[in-house]
């Protein structure tokens, strides 16, 4: 190989490799860190009991009475959120899809929601619309003679839900309404000629022709879910008792709260393990899907 020709491949990857090393040390060391905090001793209240602790902190914490409501309700809430995000953006897209007057202010004010910060939703939602008191839900249930619902005690779990499904929403719209901007006119014109019904078409060309935008949807919205934190923190702190708890709020709850530093580390690998599963397959299925 000529010297012009090693130079022209060994100066781009120079000038990359600041960056490139920046990213790695910026991923790599936290995550060394958090598995080498899992396998010592270090409780923030016993700062003279130190050492190795093996698989102790892992067994820990997969041990916790918690610790099953806690992949439960992960679980759970990551399944129903996207299912809800999903169906009614598929819904609302289809709707706004057509021209009608107002259209670009109907958009405007449907992709909103999703830049509100997660504590302000939380908030919102929790004395705004779900207050059993004064909340706008209590007043309808009141109007129409039912007794008002105490969400964060009887549906905690399902309170979150709903107060992340209407943030995460807007998003899905988005990427939907997106997608079907990209449908070939022509096929639904000769379909509608050849007689096909709304739901023939939405069987056999708008589905298809979504596979990919959905997949999208659920591959980022349940990366960015396993995560969720503000909304539980701020309306029901994990309650009542584990009814909504999730794996990041126990995590919080051994570090902050217990000071217990190893348990937690151990429930972070945990977690980083569950979500490169997830993860994973999610991408796969994209690939199919694109492949396709």
């Amino acid at each position: 190989m000529s010297d012009a020709g090693l130079k022209s491949r060994l100066v781009p990857r120079l000038l990359l490799a600041p960056a490139v090393s920046t990213l790695l040390l910026w991923m790599i060391v936290p995550l060394a860190m958090t598995v080498y905090f899992s396998f010592i001793r270090y409780n923030l209240m016993r700062p003279d009991v130190t050492g190795s602790a093996g698989w102790m902190n892992y067994e820990f914490f997969i041990t916790n009475p918690a610790f099953g409501d806690a992949v439960f309700n992960t679980l759970l809430l990551l399944g129903s959120t996207v299912l809800v995000t999903v169906v009614f953006g598929l819904l609302i897209a289809l709707l706004i899809n057509d021209p009608f007057p107002g259209r670009a202010l109907v958009r405007v004010l449907l992709i909103s929601p999703f830049f509100v910060m997660p504590t302000v939703n939380a908030l919102l939602w929790k004395h705004m619309m779900m207050n059993p008191i004064y909340g706008v839900l209590a007043q309808v249930w009141t109007f129409f003679g039912w007794t008002p619902i105490d969400w964060m005690t009887d549906f905690p779990l399902g309170s979150i839900i709903i107060m992340i499904s209407w943030q995460w929403l807007p998003f899905a719209v988005l990427i939907f309404v997106t997608a079907l901007q990209s449908m070939d006119r022509e096929q639904l014109e000769a379909s509608e000629l050849d007689g096909a019904t709304y739901l023939q078409q939405l069987r056999y060309l708008y589905l298809p022709h979504m596979a990919r935008a959905i997949s999208v949807v659920v591959m980022i919205e349940v990366i960015f879910l396993l995560s969720v934190f503000a909304e539980i923190f701020v309306t029901t702190a994990g309650g009542p008792g584990t009814a909504s708890t999730n794996l990041a709020f126990l995590i919080f709850t051994e570090a902050l709260l217990n000071f217990d530093v190893g348990a937690a580390s151990a429930g972070a690998v945990f977690a980083i393990i569950l979500a490169n599963i997830v993860a994973i397959f999610l991408i796969r299925m994209i690939g199919k899907n694109l492949e396709n």
